[in-house]
């Protein structure tokens, strides 16, 4: 199994499960648990006074031992239960047994004077919201809190917060959860740390995964590569469609699938618009419309490899008659930002046009457009990916980048400085450049959103969208290393 790969709570449960099977005590697994989060606490913080919250399950027998390994090595631990200890059951039972303090019911009090806090409370299985007791004692801290699994209150496969605190760190086991990466459970957890507490490798590898963290051991092998008997035409051919009077969108991205390796670029642009492009590009082409009939002549050059139509397009039926005319090419099509809206009151003939590689980039107010209904961010665009039949690129900054077959990728390195006008432009150009490089459509859009984080990483603040196209060659040259 990737290392980067995303457990939901029930897979987890079964690797739990399996790795008892296979001869791990499930005690053994808990005392590993409490020692990880133990190891993790003595790196980050001096002996000082701390009070471990603990929880009615094994989240709250991971809390025990905590606090015995803690209190021998000198620690001054304070233990608060929520519930009876009478109630405490199986492993967590076991490790309460040799807990030799007082344990205190839990309360507001519990935290009072305390220089850490121990989250042990809920782990990630949890679905209800916190009760009165909790939520108190918790608005409480004051202290630097870390969590065990996931702060308590935060949904392990979603994301969402049902009463969670911020922690300065959470240690969870084996591999991340949804929820760990997902909004806003990344901010909520801090620093996340993944604890290896024994799983075996075998119970690891049994679990069939279909989400995870975006990371370039996922697709590093499958970005294209430069040969030496290659040429430009080998390394494809990008088509943008160019709007107007607003030109900068289509211009930048333009340049990013360029940057991003297109042997060659072009933007098809309304007649008018041709000395604004002209004059603004060099490298790249300018091919004027003057015709109705211009631009199915276009499309009919078959040595355009990848289209890319929306930015800068304009929400109008010609927007949506060409996104059809590139469609029904089946070569690999992005549908970016007025090429999606479009198509609002009409996602059946969206559906019904995707014949090719598609890939679709909304933002979270052009996706709900096309895509109206609840539920959490993975759930929703597996939903779109599934009816569309395209690769859906929920952008936010925890993008989520999904396959019709249900796959799943959610970026996490992507900085607020992102949160830019025309940084979407930039990422639409980015996969049709890799696209029109021959790169599957789902890897293809996982890199590019990846890269995308990282340009703007390495610049850092006052990052203008224009600055991005000019940032990927450093980041393709450290990806090929």
């Amino acid at each position: 199994m990737i290392a980067t790969a995303l457990m939901r709570v029930a897979q987890m449960d079964e690797a739990d499960r399996l790795s008892v099977a296979a001869g791990v005590p499930g005690r053994q697994l808990m005392h590993n648990a409490g020692n990880a989060v133990v190891r993790e606490i003595v790196q980050r913080w001096r002996a000082c006074r701390v009070s471990v919250l603990c929880g009615p399950g094994n989240n709250g027998g991971d809390g025990f031992v905590v606090a015995q390994e803690l209190a021998a090595a000198g620690w001054t631990v304070r233990v608060a239960l929520l519930g009876s200890r009478s109630r405490l059951t199986g492993d967590a039972k076991y490790h309460a047994e040799r807990w030799s303090g007082d344990i205190e019911a839990l309360s507001p009090r519990s935290v009072e004077g305390a220089q850490l806090v121990v989250d042990a409370l809920f782990g990630s299985g949890l679905s209800r919201a916190l009760g009165p007791e909790v939520t108190e004692t918790l608005a409480a801290v004051t202290a630097p809190l870390i969590a065990i699994d996931v702060p308590s209150g935060l949904m392990g496969d979603t994301g969402e917060s049902l009463g969670a605190v911020n922690a300065a760190c959470t240690v969870t086991f084996a591999r991340k959860k949804p929820g760990h990466v997902l909004l806003p459970g990344r901010d909520l957890c801090g620093d996340i740390v993944v604890a290896d507490i024994g799983t075996p490798a075998t119970v690891l590898d049994a679990i069939a995964v279909d989400t995870w963290e975006n990371d370039p051991e996922l697709w590093r092998r499958e970005l294209p590569r430069l040969e030496a008997r290659g040429n430009k035409y080998s390394r494809g051919h990008a088509l943008v469609c160019g709007g107007y009077p607003m030109t900068g969108a289509a211009r930048m991205a333009a340049r990013a699938a360029a940057r991003a390796g297109a042997g060659l670029t072009s933007i098809a642009v309304p007649e008018i618009a041709l000395p604004v492009y002209a004059a603004a590009l060099t490298s790249i082409m300018v091919q004027p419309l003057s015709r109705p009939e211009d631009f199915a002549a276009l499309l009919e050059d078959s040595r355009y490899s990848a289209l890319l139509i929306g930015p800068g397009a304009g929400v109008n039926l010609k927007t949506r008659e060409r996104a059809l005319a590139m469609l029904a090419t089946r070569r690999a099509v992005v549908l970016d930002a007025d090429a999606i809206t479009t198509f609002a009151e009409r996602p059946a003939l969206l559906a019904d046009s995707i014949q090719g590689p598609c890939v679709l980039t909304p933002h979270e107010g052009e996706f709900a457009r096309l895509f109206p209904g609840g539920g959490d961010k993975l759930t929703r665009a597996r939903a779109a990916a599934r009816s569309s039949g395209a690769i859906i690129v929920l952008k936010g900054a925890d993008t989520a980048i999904v396959a019709p077959d249900g796959r799943a990728v959610v970026n996490s390195n992507a900085p607020p400085t992102l949160a830019t006008a025309g940084s979407g432009d930039v990422l639409g150009g980015m996969i049709l450049g890799l696209l029109a490089q021959g790169m599957d459509a789902f890897p293809a859009a996982a890199a590019a959103v990846w890269m995308h984080g990282a340009a703007a990483a390495d610049f850092g603040p006052g990052l203008l969208a224009e600055d991005l196209p000019d940032l990927l060659p450093a980041v393709l040259r450290r990806l090929q290393h």
